[in-house]
């Protein structure tokens, strides 16, 4: 099948050519999917999206025209599709449903440990000369309460380390996981468990109902100092609410692998270019906030089961088998 990849980056190539071995006619384009570059998908039945190309219903009408009978994710997340408009063009549209959760949740736990001890800080005074311990005083976990937003396979895995760790687990889910409850989870309500928790982490697709779920009166919910970390989507939280939150000392801890205008930031070397987005540049003025790249996902066992997937999923949709890995159109 003849698949344009779009969003390709060197590791996006290396991967995929691996796992297709030459079955599929893969051409890599390295633009995001959007109207603008929607005409280089003609004459190809298949295109590979990732998180921030834009499948909105025009851009599918025009794949549509083009000859596109497929959309195959390369991830979990399809909040940047129009489902609707998907089923009106009749368009197929698979994911990766799962590759790593453990890639994910130890990123989460990873961002946890350098805020709490703020190793980003003190790696910066090392290599400066600089070995003074005065403002790197952290907390031990052990004992602390980490609340659980989303209790997947990712959540589960989270809370299964945080409970090595000894801390007590609260979770909210309207699907109730059996494993995390095996782990001493206590199922509560998001209020509840915004209330209680030293420590709050996100585990949840993005949908049009909980959009900012994180917001004002969330905040205003939790405990004066907590630590606050999304590996999720960025627009679960309202951005904006949670700088006023770190100013006043509400949020003393910030970690983000997501942001809700990542696209235009995220996946590219900038470093030479002034950021145009305050929001974004605001945050990075905080010593207690670390932003990483939308890289939680990024190790070599999730990228190759990513690419094993999404070629699988290719593949199935060509010979006419059953596709295990397809998103219902609304």
């Amino acid at each position: 099948m003849k698949v344009a990849v779009f969003s390709a980056k060197n590791y996006d190539r290396e991967f995929l050519d691996a796992a297709n071995a030459s079955r599929h006619e893969l051409h890599f384009f390295e633009p995001q999917l959007n109207l603008e570059t929607a005409t280089l998908a003609a004459g190809f039945g298949a295109v590979c999206i990732f998180v921030n190309d834009h499948l909105d219903a025009t851009v599918l009408e025009r794949l549509a025209d083009g000859g596109t009978r497929l959309i195959a994710l390369r991830c979990a997340g399809y909040n940047n599709v129009d489902l609707k408009a998907a089923a009106q063009h009749t368009l197929t549209i698979v994911r990766v449903p799962g590759y790593s959760p453990h890639a994910v949740a130890e990123h989460t736990v990873g961002l946890m440990l350098a805020l709490n001890r703020k190793l980003h800080r003190a790696y910066n005074r090392v290599r400066e000369g600089n070995f003074s311990l005065e403002g790197l005083l952290g907390f031990d976990l052990h004992g602390k309460t980490a609340g659980i937003i989303g209790t997947g396979k990712i959540g589960m895995v989270v809370g299964q380390i945080l409970a090595g760790f000894g801390c007590r687990i609260l979770a909210f889910d309207p699907f109730p996981n059996e494993t995390c409850r095996s782990l001493g989870a206590r199922y509560l309500s998001l209020d509840e468990l915004l209330a209680q928790s030293d420590i709050i982490t996100l585990h949840c697709p993005l949908t049009p109902e909980n959009k900012y779920m994180i917001d004002a009166s969330a905040l205003r919910k939790m405990r004066d100092g907590v630590m606050l970390i999304n590996t999720s989507r960025g627009a679960l939280l309202n951005t904006v609410a949670v700088i006023d939150a770190l100013k006043s000392g509400r949020v003393s801890y910030l970690g983000l692998d997501v942001y809700e205008e990542e696209e235009h930031i995220f996946f590219e070397d900038r470093s030479g270019l002034i950021i145009s987005d305050d929001v974004f540049s605001r945050l990075l003025t905080f010593p207690n906030v670390i932003v990483t790249g939308h890289q939680a996902f990024f190790t070599r066992e999730a990228v190759e089961n990513i690419a094993a997937t999404t070629i699988g999923n290719i593949t199935s949709f060509e010979s006419g088998q059953s596709l295990a890995n397809q998103i219902a159109s609304s």
